[in-house]
């Protein structure tokens, strides 16, 4: 089975022009990574694509993988198993599936099974008892962790970070941390910024350096631009996405790009970039969760 294709282009690379970069004498270019594959966008193809390579090769014959009932990863992961005729199953933070949820829908839809779990039972999703019993009930499954962070993952992002042209300073939102570290594994340039969208994300650090032992590249994970925490945002971001749409046709979502984007304009204003400085932002997809977040009235509507 080859379920890795090779055909896929890179993502184009866009460059913005403002006045206020254009005050500060530096470039911003922006990574497209939502338009890497048609429906499994960003890095959640990047994550994905290795490890889609390690199940084929394994002797198990479908995927089993954690989310919260938006997650994107959720999403990717069904739709993998839609397009590769792979079947999978989630255990999805619940204790309750809302059936009407976009996000479920689409799941269900290209026929993954759903298992929801109370939230203390979720947390045990790392815990190695918890993944053996797993193993115990579902004998056949490759089991792929939460937003699909593994060394596989890595390889993906590796081949993101050697992809792009020369630059000073590289930022990538910052979730399970697992693009962040295929970036600085992956990377010979001067420095990566995550940026971190959720609170307290200093926790984040020592999983990275797991990962990512003997970094390329100077990095550091920014945890003051979570905007309220994972899942929320305030008006103020939203309205900058909607102003980034409106003036430089860049889509986002609140949630990881749009957070992104938002700590790097704030970034610019506050001087932190010196003159000539060449800074590439990845947008990281997920914009499929602007669905969910106009089903809970979170957003407007258009």
């Amino acid at each position: 089975m080859n379920i890795v294709p090779n055909t896929i282009p890179e993502s184009p690379i866009m460059q913005l022009h403002d006045p206020l970069i254009e005050k500060m004498q530096i470039s911003v270019s922006i990574k497209r990574d939502d338009l890497l594959h048609p429906i499994i966008h960003g890095n959640k193809w990047r994550k994905l694509k290795y490890n889609l390579a390690a199940f084929a090769s394994s002797d198990k014959s479908e995927l089993l993988t954690f989310g919260g009932p938006f997650s994107n990863h959720l999403y990717a992961t069904a739709a993998a198993g839609k397009i590769f005729k792979i079947p999978t199953r989630a255990i999805v933070r619940g204790p309750f599936l809302d059936e009407s949820n976009p996000t479920i829908r689409f799941a269900r839809a290209c026929g993954m099974q759903l298992h929801p779990v109370s939230r203390i039972d979720y947390r045990q999703r790392h815990d190695p008892s918890y993944l053996e019993h797993l193993h115990t009930t579902y004998p056949n499954a490759y089991i792929l962790e939460e937003g699909g962070t593994n060394r596989a993952a890595l390889k993906g992002v590796n081949e993101l970070a050697v992809s792009l042209p020369e630059h000073d300073y590289l930022l990538c939102p910052t979730g399970s941390g697992g693009t962040l570290a295929g970036l600085i594994s992956g990377h010979t340039r001067k420095q990566v910024l995550g940026i971190a969208v959720l609170k307290e994300a200093q926790y984040l650090v020592p999983q990275i350096n797991a990962l990512a032992p003997q970094p390329t590249c100077d990095w550091r994970l920014m945890t003051n631009y979570h905007d309220g925490g994972y899942g929320r945002f305030s008006s103020s971001l939203w309205e900058f996405c909607q102003w980034m749409y409106r003036t430089h046709h860049l889509p986002l979502e609140p949630i990881y790009s749009g957070k992104m984007m938002y700590a790097l304009w704030q970034l610019i204003e506050q001087g932190y970039f010196p003159a000539g400085s060449q800074i590439i932002a990845v947008h990281t997809g997920g914009l499929q969760g602007k669905d969910g977040l106009r089903y809970r009235q979170l957003i407007n509507a258009s």
